[in-house]
């Protein structure tokens, strides 16, 4: 049994911010093309989700993070609890446009990744 390194999230299983920024960030040069568009839809609604999840255990709480957080929550709400392919593709606009939306926030608060 291992034991928990002072590095460690406070909350097991919990992302750092930072990290998951990082994760969303490197979905930016990726796009959809026939070969990986399955792939890449779904690795960027998991890198949104790993976002959501890692601003709301932040130790600065959630209402740090409103705006970002009011996005990821837009998104689900039109997704409908559907994260199949194809309706991921037929709200790829809205997918990658969350995925903007929130990176460019994130680079206007430099103090939360850095």
């Amino acid at each position: 049994m291992s034991e928990a390194t002072p590095d460690a999230p406070a909350t097991p299983g919990a992302v750092k911010v930072r990290d998951a920024f990082a994760g969303l960030q490197a979905t930016l040069g990726e796009s959809c093309t026939p070969g990986n568009c399955a792939y890449f839809l779904g690795r960027v609604y998991d890198e949104l989700h790993t976002m959501d999840s890692a601003m709301k255990a932040d130790p600065k709480g959630p209402g740090h993070f409103p705006e970002p957080i009011a996005l990821i929550k837009k998104l689900d709400a039109q997704l409908g609890g559907d994260r199949s392919v194809g309706n991921l593709k037929s709200h790829q606009t809205l997918l990658i446009g969350t995925r903007d939306k929130i990176n460019t926030w994130m680079q206007g608060h430099p103090e939360d990744y850095r």
